[in-house]
């Protein structure tokens, strides 16, 4: 496989486990709308991959695309240091033909206020009307914009191209793979209470290694007796959601939100709105997404080299090959 057959597995995924369907097309058309009404100065700096690709989180960072790959180097978090080990490992005598993170990292870090928007489809498939949905958003993706706008998005980036090493990152395409592969479970075996909710997370492996290192699946608001209700699993869409959503949710009939992580002042509000929260664990859920993705390159003969926090973890038979 080549970086762009990559890039294109890894959207081609993304969209079909994506929540909102078919409405990813009605998103696409209107970008190629607006990209038609643009002057041609304008036309010069728009992201063109956003014509195909609805994921801005999820690019080619570093490479032309077209370079082959028999060996990746992988991890959760690709910063500085990381570019640094992948040139040390090709140093020591490795393959290393692609750099791959899953947090996004230059122009797919400094987008990632664009992918929030399939919050409110979520929030809808729980309950929520889709106009309060998108209104609820709307001020916390301004938020998230204008919180990333002065960081040094271009830094890991500009290691990598120095250095002469491919960098791609797939964000969203791997959450939305965690996220409809959590949300199945829960919706066919129906956990009875928070004990029982635990009890199918640890029956995965990545979850499994995640309670050795200390940083498994935990009860933050509730308690193992406790009924879980309709569970809302909230494991995509770039970032936290907005302060008011815990409100709206209840409101909907959610008794339990399962997700990677959660700021301090959203328990404070999933108490008052009798939520229960179950944090199912960051490094472990993103590694749970990224290894259902990382799967298909493997089936392809790809060499996967685990890094930075990714619990590998294969769900297919090396005889597959």
């Amino acid at each position: 496989m080549t970086i762009k057959d990559i890039y294109n597995l890894a959207v081609t995924m993304g969209k079909a486990k994506d929540i909102r369907g078919d409405y990813l097309n009605v998103l696409l058309t209107e970008k190629a709308q607006e990209y038609e009404k643009l002057s041609a100065d304008e036309k010069a700096y728009f992201d063109e991959e956003s014509l195909e690709n609805p994921f801005a989180d999820t690019r080619i960072l570093v490479g032309t695309g077209n370079e082959k790959v028999k060996q990746i180097l992988c991890g959760i978090d690709i910063e500085t240091p990381e570019i640094l080990l992948a040139d040390r490992l090709r140093e020591k005598g490795y393959q290393i033909d692609l750099v791959l993170a899953h947090h996004p990292e230059g122009l797919a870090y400094a987008a990632l206020n664009e992918v929030m928007g399939v919050q409110a489809d979520m929030m809808e498939e729980m309950g929520v009307p889709i106009n309060i949905g998108e209104g609820v958003m709307a001020s916390r993706i301004n938020e998230v914009k204008r919180g990333i706008m002065p960081n040094n998005h271009q830094r890991a980036v500009d290691a990598a191209r120095l250095l002469d090493l491919p960098f791609m990152c797939v964000h969203s395409p791997a959450d939305n793979l965690v996220n409809d592969y959590l949300q199945n479970i829960f919706d066919e075996e129906k956990p009875y209470n928070l004990s029982n909710l635990l009890d199918i997370l640890f029956n995965i492996p990545e979850y499994q290694e995640a309670k050795k290192l200390k940083a498994g699946p935990n009860i933050i608001v509730g308690d193992k007796s406790k009924r879980a209700g309709k569970i809302f699993v909230k494991m995509t869409g770039g970032t936290s959601g907005p302060e008011d959503v815990y409100e709206k949710l209840a409101m909907a009939g959610v008794g339990t939100i399962c997700c990677m992580h959660i700021p301090e002042k959203h328990i404070k509000l999933a108490k008052e709105n009798h939520l229960n929260i179950v944090i199912a664990g960051h490094m472990a859920s993103d590694s749970l997404g990224m290894n259902l993705f990382l799967d298909e390159l493997e089936k392809n003969n790809i060499s996967i080299i685990p890094s930075s926090g990714l619990i590998r973890v294969k769900r297919f038979a090396d005889s597959l090959h």
